[in-house]
């Protein structure tokens, strides 16, 4: 006896038109695929729906077939590249884009730190847009692309106090990486087949070698004058920020590090800190990731531990609330963050109190006193992956490029307990 269908026929021609239904619905978004049958064997095909006028959208779709593919993967290349159109027509209203408008489009898709976004639509507001993006994106050449660095080289700068200016071998790269970047993207997004930004003889970009020897030399104290300056700082000033300054020499962190810190980061028992975020300078009412995305523990030294501590009892005189396990270690007076900004404009107003005091000592950045611990620490022969640690730079290379200054110290230091572990041989 033949075994019955399970699916009485109304039920299975509803199934029918369900499915039917559900391919529809995929073509109009995803496209779908199938295969047929010719006299030469078996043919595959996608179909995708596309706007009858990519200028006028509200005339709607029609269905967009194509077949003749010999396998399966043939037709799906075939399909993604045909979505890739669809999604570039549909944005561009079936025109191809300029720079500046591809630019734009190119910075909104990007899923990086806000930081890092802002800086890129700089570099495109300044130093791209205003004289390559007007040329349609597929007629942008190599040739082009050389006499605009040209020019950027000769007066390219925009800010305020060098506007005219020649613009640094370091700016003219960062222009090189932001362009070429675009110019990538829109090849996948296939409104271009090659990227003339790498078409090195023509284009001509700055060298490494140029970049770092016209990168300006890192300003730091040493040992004696960072101690001029704490002294004067605690002492004589009597600065409520004492512990701020204190900390970042004493530690490396950044100074969004440092103002993002809270009590409970800060192991009283172990001697060691946790840093785990830092504020967001785009705004800075709310914390991010560090720089490298990674949590780090580093060790603090005594002194520096009690100095956190009185701190901690001056900040909850002001309010308990100030000292609680959750609250910011350098918060205002109402627990909330500061701006990493306005710490900058108080140790700049420093700087020039220390300046009537101290003429003959170096004006270092806040950052300096990054730069201090790291460079006092090499100094001193420590391992430069204790430094990289302490710092939270994402490679040992990144700390040594930066601070191959003390290398000639690291060496001579190196060759003496070499020869004196010798001795006399």
């Amino acid at each position: 006896m033949a075994e019955q269908d399970a699916s009485p026929p109304y039920e299975a021609a509803a199934s029918d038109k369900e499915a039917k239904r559900q391919r529809r619905s995929r073509s109009r978004h995803q496209g779908s695929l199938g295969d047929y049958q010719t006299r030469k064997g078996k043919r595959w095909k996608f179909q995708i729906y596309v706007l009858l006028d990519p200028e006028k959208p509200e005339l709607g779709e029609k269905r967009l077939t194509r077949g003749g593919f010999t396998d399966l993967e043939e037709a799906q290349a075939a399909l993604t590249e045909a979505l890739k159109k669809k999604a570039r027509n549909e944005k561009f209203q079936g025109k191809t884009p300029t720079i500046a408008v591809y630019a734009d489009h190119w910075a909104s898709s990007l899923r990086l730190a806000d930081s890092t976004i802002k800086g890129y639509r700089k570099i495109i507001r300044n130093h791209i847009t205003p004289d390559l993006g007007k040329i349609r994106i597929d007629k942008l050449t190599a040739t082009r692309i050389g006499s605009h660095y040209r020019e950027l080289e000769k007066q390219g700068r925009k800010d305020e106090y060098g506007k005219g200016e020649p613009l640094s071998a370091n700016s003219i790269h960062k222009v090189h990486v932001v362009l070429g970047a675009i110019l990538d993207a829109a090849i996948d997004d296939g409104l271009i087949t090659a990227n003339p930004s790498k078409k090195k003889r023509t284009v001509n970009a700055p060298k490494s070698s140029q970049v770092r020897a016209q990168k300006p030399e890192i300003v730091t104290w040493t040992g004696e004058q960072l101690t001029t300056f704490l002294t004067w700082n605690r002492d004589e000033l009597k600065d409520e920020l004492f512990p701020l300054w204190r900390l970042i020499a004493y530690t490396g962190m950044r100074r969004s590090e440092a103002l993002a810190l809270r009590w409970n980061d800060i192991n009283t028992k172990t001697g060691r800190l946790s840093i785990r975020r830092a504020v967001n300078t785009e705004d800075w009412t709310t914390t991010k990731t560090t720089k490298t995305g990674n949590a780090r523990v580093i060790d603090m030294d005594a002194d520096t531990l009690k100095v956190l501590a009185s701190y901690k009892v001056t900040r909850a005189e002001v309010s308990f609330d100030l000292a609680r396990a959750d609250a910011y270690v350098f918060g205002d007076d109402e627990g909330k963050l500061r701006s990493p900004d306005a710490m900058t404009s108080r140790w700049d107003r420093r700087m020039n109190w220390l300046a009537k005091k101290y003429p003959t000592l170096s004006r270092v950045t806040i950052k300096g006193l990054r730069h201090t611990h790291a460079t006092l620490l090499l100094e001193l022969g420590e391992h430069p992956k204790v430094v990289q640690e302490r710092l939270g730079h994402s490679t040992i290379t990144t700390t040594m490029n930066i601070y191959s200054h003390v290398t000639p110290t690291m060496q001579k230091a190196a060759a003496d307990r070499f020869a004196a572990h010798l001795g006399n041989a």
